[in-house]
Protein backbone atom coordinates (compact mmCIF):
# COMPACT_ATOMS: atom_id res chain seq x y z
CA UNK A 1 0.00 0.00 0.00
CA UNK A 2 1.65 3.25 -0.83
CA UNK A 3 0.64 5.64 1.99
CA UNK A 4 2.22 9.02 2.59
CA UNK A 5 1.43 10.55 6.08
CA UNK A 6 2.46 14.21 5.92
CA UNK A 7 2.73 16.80 8.98
CA UNK A 8 2.41 20.66 8.20
CA UNK A 9 4.71 21.36 11.43
CA UNK A 10 6.39 18.28 12.38
CA UNK A 11 7.12 16.08 10.32
CA UNK A 12 11.05 15.53 11.35
CA UNK A 13 9.81 14.67 14.68
CA UNK A 14 7.97 11.86 12.90
CA UNK A 15 10.67 10.22 11.17
CA UNK A 16 12.58 10.31 13.95
CA UNK A 17 10.13 8.76 16.14
CA UNK A 18 10.48 5.76 13.70
CA UNK A 19 14.43 5.88 13.74
CA UNK A 20 14.21 5.74 17.49
CA UNK A 21 12.28 2.60 17.71
CA UNK A 22 14.88 -0.34 18.05
CA UNK A 23 14.06 -1.92 15.03
CA UNK A 24 13.48 2.05 13.23
CA UNK A 25 16.64 1.27 10.68
CA UNK A 26 15.23 -1.48 9.28
CA UNK A 27 11.47 -0.69 9.15
CA UNK A 28 12.72 2.39 6.81
CA UNK A 29 14.75 -0.15 4.46
CA UNK A 30 11.59 -2.60 4.56
CA UNK A 31 9.42 -0.04 2.65
CA UNK A 32 8.74 -1.09 -0.41
CA UNK A 33 5.78 0.54 -2.28
CA UNK A 34 6.14 4.40 -2.55
CA UNK A 35 3.81 7.35 -4.32
CA UNK A 36 5.38 8.48 -7.62
CA UNK A 37 5.37 12.14 -5.91
CA UNK A 38 3.78 14.71 -4.14
CA UNK A 39 4.00 18.12 -3.48
CA UNK A 40 4.97 20.55 -0.55
CA UNK A 41 4.63 24.03 -1.48
CA UNK A 42 7.13 24.53 -4.00
CA UNK A 43 9.07 21.28 -3.54
CA UNK A 44 8.20 17.72 -5.00
CA UNK A 45 9.95 14.61 -3.87
CA UNK A 46 10.23 11.53 -5.51
CA UNK A 47 11.67 9.09 -3.08
CA UNK A 48 13.61 6.14 -4.43
CA UNK A 49 12.72 2.83 -3.89
CA UNK A 50 13.43 1.16 -0.62
CA UNK A 51 14.32 4.54 0.12
CA UNK A 52 11.51 5.96 1.82
CA UNK A 53 12.89 8.10 3.66
CA UNK A 54 16.25 10.17 3.48
CA UNK A 55 18.40 12.85 4.55
CA UNK A 56 18.26 15.89 1.88
CA UNK A 57 21.23 17.72 1.37
CA UNK A 58 20.69 20.52 4.32
CA UNK A 59 20.26 17.70 6.98
CA UNK A 60 16.88 17.36 7.22
CA UNK A 61 14.15 14.24 7.01
CA UNK A 62 11.95 14.63 3.61
CA UNK A 63 8.71 14.53 4.66
CA UNK A 64 7.24 11.74 2.42
CA UNK A 65 7.31 8.05 3.44
CA UNK A 66 5.47 4.73 2.15
CA UNK A 67 4.28 1.90 4.58
CA UNK A 68 5.44 -1.65 3.82
CA UNK A 69 3.05 -3.80 2.31
CA UNK A 70 3.71 -6.24 4.94
CA UNK A 71 1.19 -8.02 6.65
CA UNK A 72 -0.08 -6.42 4.82
CA UNK A 73 -2.20 -3.23 3.84
CA UNK A 74 -3.34 -3.72 7.59
CA UNK A 75 0.08 -3.34 9.35
CA UNK A 76 0.82 -0.14 7.11
CA UNK A 77 -2.16 1.52 7.79
CA UNK A 78 -2.40 1.24 11.17
CA UNK A 79 1.82 2.27 11.28
CA UNK A 80 0.64 5.56 9.03
CA UNK A 81 -2.38 6.67 11.72
CA UNK A 82 -0.54 6.13 14.55
CA UNK A 83 2.01 7.99 13.47
CA UNK A 84 0.41 10.71 12.00
CA UNK A 85 -1.85 11.14 15.21
CA UNK A 86 1.05 11.71 17.26
CA UNK A 87 1.69 15.15 16.20
CA UNK A 88 -0.20 17.92 14.88
CA UNK A 89 -2.27 18.37 11.19
CA UNK A 90 -1.17 15.57 9.95
CA UNK A 91 -2.25 13.34 6.77
CA UNK A 92 -2.14 10.23 5.75
CA UNK A 93 -2.43 9.27 2.39
CA UNK A 94 -3.23 6.23 0.10
CA UNK A 95 -2.68 6.74 -3.22
CA UNK A 96 -4.58 5.03 -6.45
CA UNK A 97 -5.05 1.12 -6.33
CA UNK A 98 -6.57 -1.73 -5.19
CA UNK A 99 -5.13 -2.75 -1.59
CA UNK A 100 -7.15 -5.91 0.63
CA UNK A 101 -7.44 -4.77 4.14
CA UNK A 102 -8.61 -6.50 6.57
CA UNK A 103 -10.92 -5.26 10.33
CA UNK A 104 -8.99 -1.94 11.43
CA UNK A 105 -9.82 0.31 13.90
CA UNK A 106 -8.03 3.98 13.68
CA UNK A 107 -8.31 5.18 16.81
CA UNK A 108 -7.85 8.61 18.88
CA UNK A 109 -7.96 11.30 19.98
CA UNK A 110 -4.81 12.91 17.99
CA UNK A 111 -2.61 15.58 18.80
CA UNK A 112 -4.14 17.51 15.78
CA UNK A 113 -6.52 17.79 13.11
CA UNK A 114 -5.70 14.65 10.79
CA UNK A 115 -6.89 13.69 7.35
CA UNK A 116 -7.44 10.52 5.65
CA UNK A 117 -7.17 10.84 1.95
CA UNK A 118 -8.58 7.71 0.14
CA UNK A 119 -7.24 8.27 -3.61
CA UNK A 120 -7.86 4.54 -3.86
CA UNK A 121 -9.93 1.39 -3.30
CA UNK A 122 -9.66 -0.49 -0.37
CA UNK A 123 -11.32 -4.13 0.08
CA UNK A 124 -12.54 -5.91 2.70
CA UNK A 125 -12.50 -9.72 3.41
CA UNK A 126 -15.23 -11.01 1.33
CA UNK A 127 -15.40 -14.13 3.50
CA UNK A 128 -17.85 -12.60 7.12
CA UNK A 129 -15.64 -15.81 9.17
CA UNK A 130 -12.71 -13.60 8.43
CA UNK A 131 -13.95 -10.90 10.96
CA UNK A 132 -13.56 -12.64 14.15
CA UNK A 133 -17.34 -11.19 15.23
CA UNK A 134 -16.73 -7.61 14.49
CA UNK A 135 -19.68 -5.98 13.23
CA UNK A 136 -17.61 -3.48 11.29
CA UNK A 137 -14.68 -3.43 8.57
CA UNK A 138 -13.50 0.36 9.30
CA UNK A 139 -13.71 2.08 12.19
CA UNK A 140 -13.41 5.43 13.31
CA UNK A 141 -13.41 6.56 17.01
CA UNK A 142 -13.02 9.41 19.17
CA UNK A 143 -11.20 11.97 17.09
CA UNK A 144 -11.80 15.54 16.88
CA UNK A 145 -11.37 17.61 13.34
CA UNK A 146 -10.89 14.71 11.03
CA UNK A 147 -11.40 14.89 7.75
CA UNK A 148 -11.68 12.31 4.87
CA UNK A 149 -11.82 12.75 1.23
CA UNK A 150 -9.40 12.03 -2.10
CA UNK A 151 -12.47 9.75 -4.00
CA UNK A 152 -11.67 6.84 -3.17
CA UNK A 153 -13.75 3.51 -2.74
CA UNK A 154 -14.40 1.30 0.39
CA UNK A 155 -15.46 -1.71 -1.14
CA UNK A 156 -17.37 -4.14 0.74
CA UNK A 157 -17.47 -7.29 -0.80
CA UNK A 158 -20.16 -7.99 0.35
CA UNK A 159 -22.26 -10.57 -2.94
CA UNK A 160 -21.20 -13.61 -0.14
CA UNK A 161 -22.27 -12.34 2.74
CA UNK A 162 -25.55 -10.89 1.74
CA UNK A 163 -26.95 -14.85 1.20
CA UNK A 164 -26.60 -15.10 5.27
CA UNK A 165 -28.26 -11.55 5.74
CA UNK A 166 -31.71 -12.27 6.97
CA UNK A 167 -33.05 -9.23 8.98
CA UNK A 168 -35.87 -8.79 6.08
CA UNK A 169 -36.85 -12.27 7.88
CA UNK A 170 -35.51 -12.60 11.04
CA UNK A 171 -36.92 -9.91 13.70
CA UNK A 172 -33.28 -11.26 15.83
CA UNK A 173 -31.16 -11.54 13.18
CA UNK A 174 -27.30 -11.96 12.92
CA UNK A 175 -25.57 -8.73 12.56
CA UNK A 176 -23.27 -8.49 9.54
CA UNK A 177 -20.20 -6.18 9.21
CA UNK A 178 -20.73 -2.41 8.38
CA UNK A 179 -18.49 -0.97 5.93
CA UNK A 180 -17.46 2.23 7.83
CA UNK A 181 -18.30 3.06 11.16
CA UNK A 182 -17.46 6.37 12.62
CA UNK A 183 -18.30 6.55 16.61
CA UNK A 184 -17.39 9.70 18.83
CA UNK A 185 -16.19 11.72 16.06
CA UNK A 186 -16.48 15.64 16.34
CA UNK A 187 -16.09 18.63 14.05
CA UNK A 188 -15.57 16.86 11.29
CA UNK A 189 -16.15 16.77 7.26
CA UNK A 190 -16.29 12.93 5.63
CA UNK A 191 -16.77 14.34 1.80
CA UNK A 192 -15.71 12.75 -2.11
CA UNK A 193 -16.02 9.12 -0.61
CA UNK A 194 -17.59 6.01 -1.92
CA UNK A 195 -18.50 3.29 -0.23
CA UNK A 196 -19.74 -0.26 -2.36
CA UNK A 197 -21.08 -3.52 -1.86
CA UNK A 198 -21.47 -3.37 2.40
CA UNK A 199 -22.24 -6.68 3.63
CA UNK A 200 -25.04 -4.67 6.28
CA UNK A 201 -25.21 -0.74 6.71
CA UNK A 202 -22.79 1.32 4.29
CA UNK A 203 -21.94 4.13 6.63
CA UNK A 204 -22.62 4.26 10.24
CA UNK A 205 -22.96 7.27 12.57
CA UNK A 206 -23.14 7.08 16.57
CA UNK A 207 -22.60 9.19 19.64
CA UNK A 208 -21.25 11.72 17.03
CA UNK A 209 -21.19 15.67 16.93
CA UNK A 210 -21.12 18.22 14.18
CA UNK A 211 -20.08 16.04 11.50
CA UNK A 212 -20.63 16.55 7.87
CA UNK A 213 -21.24 14.57 5.09
CA UNK A 214 -20.96 15.90 1.75
CA UNK A 215 -21.02 14.57 -1.71
CA UNK A 216 -20.73 10.60 -0.09
CA UNK A 217 -22.20 8.01 -2.97
CA UNK A 218 -23.30 4.88 -1.58
CA UNK A 219 -23.31 2.26 -4.33
CA UNK A 220 -25.36 -1.51 -4.44
CA UNK A 221 -26.82 -3.53 -7.18
CA UNK A 222 -30.93 -3.02 -7.52
CA UNK A 223 -30.93 -7.18 -6.32
CA UNK A 224 -29.26 -6.40 -2.95
CA UNK A 225 -31.15 -7.20 0.65
CA UNK A 226 -32.31 -4.25 3.03
CA UNK A 227 -29.07 -2.71 3.76
CA UNK A 228 -29.06 1.34 4.98
CA UNK A 229 -26.71 3.80 3.13
CA UNK A 230 -26.51 5.84 6.62
CA UNK A 231 -27.47 4.79 9.61
CA UNK A 232 -27.39 8.19 12.71
CA UNK A 233 -28.16 7.46 15.71
CA UNK A 234 -27.67 9.01 19.47
CA UNK A 235 -25.71 12.23 17.38
CA UNK A 236 -26.35 15.78 16.91
CA UNK A 237 -25.66 18.72 14.27
CA UNK A 238 -25.19 16.23 11.40
CA UNK A 239 -25.47 17.55 7.67
CA UNK A 240 -25.65 15.64 4.79
CA UNK A 241 -25.55 17.12 1.52
CA UNK A 242 -25.12 16.34 -2.39
CA UNK A 243 -25.34 12.68 -1.53
CA UNK A 244 -25.60 9.55 -4.37
CA UNK A 245 -27.24 7.03 -1.85
CA UNK A 246 -28.48 3.77 -3.44
CA UNK A 247 -30.41 2.52 -0.67
CA UNK A 248 -31.55 4.33 2.62
CA UNK A 249 -30.74 6.66 4.91
CA UNK A 250 -32.43 6.23 8.76
CA UNK A 251 -32.44 8.05 11.78
CA UNK A 252 -33.14 5.60 14.43
CA UNK A 253 -34.71 5.47 18.12
CA UNK A 254 -33.94 2.47 20.55
CA UNK A 255 -34.72 1.41 23.88
CA UNK A 256 -33.97 3.65 26.46
CA UNK A 257 -32.66 6.33 23.85
CA UNK A 258 -32.76 10.34 23.99
CA UNK A 259 -35.81 11.50 21.93
CA UNK A 260 -35.44 12.25 17.96
CA UNK A 261 -35.24 15.54 16.61
CA UNK A 262 -34.33 18.45 14.35
CA UNK A 263 -34.65 16.11 11.13
CA UNK A 264 -34.24 17.83 7.39
CA UNK A 265 -34.35 16.27 4.09
CA UNK A 266 -34.16 19.16 1.62
CA UNK A 267 -33.75 18.38 -1.88
CA UNK A 268 -33.23 15.41 -3.83
CA UNK A 269 -34.73 12.60 -6.09
CA UNK A 270 -35.56 9.28 -4.90
CA UNK A 271 -35.66 6.02 -7.69
CA UNK A 272 -37.00 2.86 -7.39
CA UNK A 273 -36.68 2.41 -3.79
CA UNK A 274 -38.75 -0.04 -1.37
CA UNK A 275 -39.75 3.48 0.43
CA UNK A 276 -39.55 7.29 -0.02
CA UNK A 277 -39.36 9.56 3.17
CA UNK A 278 -39.93 7.13 6.00
CA UNK A 279 -40.83 7.75 9.91
CA UNK A 280 -41.26 4.18 11.80
CA UNK A 281 -41.56 2.72 15.10
CA UNK A 282 -42.06 -0.52 16.20
CA UNK A 283 -44.75 -2.32 18.10
CA UNK A 284 -44.75 -2.31 21.89
CA UNK A 285 -42.17 0.41 21.78
CA UNK A 286 -41.57 1.68 24.84
CA UNK A 287 -42.07 5.77 25.40
CA UNK A 288 -39.84 8.03 23.42
CA UNK A 289 -40.51 10.98 21.10
CA UNK A 290 -39.33 11.88 17.68
CA UNK A 291 -40.09 15.43 16.30
CA UNK A 292 -39.11 18.64 14.15
CA UNK A 293 -39.02 16.40 11.38
CA UNK A 294 -39.00 17.51 7.97
CA UNK A 295 -39.30 16.73 4.54
CA UNK A 296 -39.29 18.75 1.08
CA UNK A 297 -38.57 19.36 -2.29
CA UNK A 298 -38.01 15.85 -3.22
CA UNK A 299 -38.42 14.02 -6.69
CA UNK A 300 -39.98 10.20 -6.64
CA UNK A 301 -38.99 8.04 -9.75
CA UNK A 302 -41.33 4.78 -9.00
CA UNK A 303 -41.06 4.84 -5.65
CA UNK A 304 -43.21 2.37 -3.06
CA UNK A 305 -44.41 4.23 -0.47
CA UNK A 306 -43.20 7.16 -1.55
CA UNK A 307 -44.45 9.12 1.62
CA UNK A 308 -44.66 7.12 5.22
CA UNK A 309 -45.24 6.85 8.74
CA UNK A 310 -45.59 3.80 10.29
CA UNK A 311 -46.42 3.30 13.31
CA UNK A 312 -46.60 -0.52 13.30
CA UNK A 313 -43.02 -1.62 11.41
CA UNK A 314 -43.24 -5.24 11.93
CA UNK A 315 -41.49 -6.81 9.00
CA UNK A 316 -43.10 -10.57 8.46
CA UNK A 317 -45.12 -10.09 11.78
CA UNK A 318 -41.76 -11.49 13.88
CA UNK A 319 -42.32 -8.97 16.59
CA UNK A 320 -44.51 -8.59 19.51
CA UNK A 321 -47.46 -7.13 19.25
CA UNK A 322 -48.66 -6.78 22.97
CA UNK A 323 -48.94 -2.69 22.72
CA UNK A 324 -48.87 -0.41 20.40
CA UNK A 325 -45.74 1.97 20.04
CA UNK A 326 -46.17 4.66 22.81
CA UNK A 327 -43.27 6.90 20.57
CA UNK A 328 -45.26 10.11 20.45
CA UNK A 329 -44.74 11.90 16.82
CA UNK A 330 -45.12 15.67 16.31
CA UNK A 331 -44.47 18.23 14.33
CA UNK A 332 -43.56 16.32 11.51
CA UNK A 333 -44.16 17.94 7.59
CA UNK A 334 -43.96 17.02 4.29
CA UNK A 335 -43.35 19.61 1.48
CA UNK A 336 -43.31 19.43 -2.24
CA UNK A 337 -42.76 15.86 -3.01
CA UNK A 338 -43.82 15.14 -6.31
CA UNK A 339 -43.32 12.16 -9.16
CA UNK A 340 -44.54 8.82 -9.41
CA UNK A 341 -45.32 5.99 -7.18
CA UNK A 342 -44.62 2.52 -7.74
CA UNK A 343 -47.92 1.29 -5.23
CA UNK A 344 -51.46 2.39 -5.08
CA UNK A 345 -51.09 4.16 -1.36
CA UNK A 346 -48.55 6.26 -2.45
CA UNK A 347 -49.11 8.45 0.95
CA UNK A 348 -49.63 5.72 4.35
CA UNK A 349 -49.65 8.05 7.62
CA UNK A 350 -50.68 4.93 10.08
CA UNK A 351 -49.74 6.51 13.45
CA UNK A 352 -50.38 5.03 17.48
CA UNK A 353 -53.91 4.31 18.78
CA UNK A 354 -52.10 4.90 21.95
CA UNK A 355 -49.92 8.32 21.02
CA UNK A 356 -51.49 9.58 18.14
CA UNK A 357 -49.64 11.87 15.84
CA UNK A 358 -49.87 15.88 16.30
CA UNK A 359 -48.92 18.73 13.80
CA UNK A 360 -48.38 16.58 11.32
CA UNK A 361 -48.46 19.10 7.49
CA UNK A 362 -48.84 18.09 4.34
CA UNK A 363 -48.76 20.82 1.48
CA UNK A 364 -48.44 20.56 -2.47
CA UNK A 365 -48.28 16.47 -3.14
CA UNK A 366 -48.15 15.24 -6.61
CA UNK A 367 -47.78 11.65 -6.69
CA UNK A 368 -49.05 9.94 -9.86
CA UNK A 369 -49.87 5.90 -10.05
CA UNK A 370 -50.17 3.94 -12.97
CA UNK A 371 -50.38 0.44 -12.25
CA UNK A 372 -53.70 -1.24 -11.99
CA UNK A 373 -56.57 -0.39 -9.64
CA UNK A 374 -57.10 3.18 -10.37
CA UNK A 375 -55.49 6.39 -9.45
CA UNK A 376 -53.22 6.84 -6.10
CA UNK A 377 -54.76 6.96 -2.61
CA UNK A 378 -53.62 7.72 0.79
CA UNK A 379 -54.57 6.54 3.99
CA UNK A 380 -54.84 8.24 7.32
CA UNK A 381 -54.88 6.40 10.76
CA UNK A 382 -54.91 7.81 14.47
CA UNK A 383 -53.39 11.33 12.60
CA UNK A 384 -55.70 14.62 11.55
CA UNK A 385 -53.00 16.22 9.38
CA UNK A 386 -53.04 19.93 8.36
CA UNK A 387 -53.32 20.01 4.25
CA UNK A 388 -52.60 22.75 1.75
CA UNK A 389 -51.78 23.47 -1.59
CA UNK A 390 -51.94 20.95 -4.20
CA UNK A 391 -52.93 17.13 -3.01
CA UNK A 392 -52.66 14.44 -5.62
CA UNK A 393 -53.81 11.69 -4.13
CA UNK A 394 -56.36 13.58 -2.35
CA UNK A 395 -55.47 13.93 1.45
CA UNK A 396 -56.56 10.95 4.00
CA UNK A 397 -58.78 8.86 0.91
CA UNK A 398 -58.91 6.65 3.94
CA UNK A 399 -59.49 7.51 7.61
CA UNK A 400 -59.43 5.26 10.24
Amino acid sequence: MALLYESNDEGIQLLLSILNQPNGKQLLQNYRQILRHTVFGTNSFRIPKNQACKKNGVGHWDRECSYPYGNEELHALTKAWKAACAVARSKVVISAGTYKLGVVTLLGPCKGAIELNLQGTLQAPSNVASFNGKDFWVSFQRIDSLTMSGGGVFDGEGQMAWQKNNCAEKYSCKTLPINIRFDFITNSIVHDIKSKDSKFFHINVMECKNLQIQHVTIIVPGDSPNINGIHIGRSSKITITNANIGTALEVLEGTNEQPVSGIRVIGGTLSNTKNGVRIKTWPSSPPGSASDMHFENIIMNNVANPILIDQGYCPNNQCSNKSPSKVKISNVSFKNIRGTSSTKEAVKLICSNSVPCQQVVVANINLAYKGAGGFATSTCVNVKPTVSGKQNPPACTSKQ
